[in-house]
């Protein structure tokens, strides 16, 4: 796993790779973390105008919780946020709403719970949350004990982090939003730690992708947790894979950028060589940061006309599916 170091070698070898993959991970970050709370700006465009600071005047409910979760990001990433304390997390959860007419920047008056909702309507109590008159204490307690334990050194940072993010989801300090203050928090410690990859790949998209195995993890590792009984291994095994899931999805678009070759004959390696046999544009489009759509639809239809690969479907719903021994060529 690459750590901060080959983060500081790739700024010295590829400063316009980073540039481009930290700006198309912030934009995946900001629109997958909100998504997975339900938050959606159907509108592509507009969610990019509206992640860029050029909306205007913001219309919906989601545009403005897309909004201020940028601006909850951005100051992580932007901004010296140190100390960790109680005032950064309520700091936080105000920037997260503070383009809506909720009053964010409060800790929960009353208790709540963590449930899943059936189609049929009916409600399944996932976790319950430590109760709104413990959740300050609690708080000061769980930042503390992290500093302590980053402090000391006795334990991997990674294993640190993600303990300290499990046991914030549980508090569950805040009425709403917890979810998206704690993945934004999650790459700011991480960072913090020496593993910046956040920076450059959206760990919220890669937790967006997996969202079933992201709840799987928590619930199994939420299990008797006011008890002091909770395994917090399956949270953890899902945290660090992750992680080096991010790793290698850096690895590979920097590999792929150091290897030489027009754009066009970047695209033509990767869809013959290390696409998945049935892929999208998008595909394409994240494994090859810098290249346009424009030069990836010419090396399809070029792969088209030699029988290599096939489309199914039109619009935004194709799929392009790879010829069994198209792999086997070389260009």
């Amino acid at each position: 796993m690459f750590v901060g170091s080959l983060g500081v070698l790739f700024r010295h070898q590829l400063p316009a790779l980073l540039t481009e993959l930290a700006n198309r991970a912030r934009v995946q970050s900001i629109t997958a973390s909100s998504a997975i709370e339900g938050v959606v700006v159907p509108d592509v465009r507009r969610a990019a105008e509206v992640i860029d600071g050029r909306a205007g005047v913001l219309r919906t409910r989601s545009e403005k919780e897309l909004a201020g979760y940028r601006k909850t990001l951005d100051y992580l990433f932007q901004e010296d946020w140190h100390p960790l304390n109680l005032g950064l997390l309520l700091h936080l959860h105000r920037l997260l709403w503070s383009e809506t007419e909720y009053g964010g920047g409060q800790l929960k008056t009353d208790d709540n719970l963590v449930v899943d909702r059936s189609p049929d309507g009916t409600q399944t109590v996932r976790f319950r949350p430590v109760p709104a008159s413990e959740t300050p204490d609690c708080l000061v307690n769980l930042i503390d004990r992290y500093d302590a334990a980053q402090r000391a050194g006795r334990h991997h940072p990674v294993l640190l982090v993600g303990l300290a993010v499990l046991d914030l989801l549980v508090i569950h300090p805040f009425a709403d939003g917890n979810g998206r203050v704690a993945r934004a928090l999650t790459n700011a410690l991480l960072i913090d730690a020496g593993y910046e990859v956040c920076r450059w790949v959206s760990l919220e998209q890669l937790i967006a992708e997996s969202a079933d195995g992201y709840y799987d993890a928590l619930l199994a590792s939420t299990n008797d947790w006011h008890e002091d009984s909770a395994d917090p291994w399956p949270w953890l095994k899902y945290f660090v894979t992750v992680l080096s899931s991010a790793y290698e999805t850096f690895a590979q678009r920097a590999a792929s950028d150091r290897s030489g070759g027009t754009k066009q004959e970047r695209v033509r390696k990767y869809v013959l060589e290390h696409a998945a046999p049935v892929f999208r544009l998008a595909d394409i489009r994240s494994a090859l940061p810098g290249i346009s759509d424009q030069t990836i639809r010419l090396v399809l239809d070029q792969l088209k006309a030699e029988g290599l690969v096939t489309p199914d479907g039109v619009g935004r719903g194709a799929v392009w599916r790879r010829s069994p021994d198209a792999s086997q060529l070389r260009r």
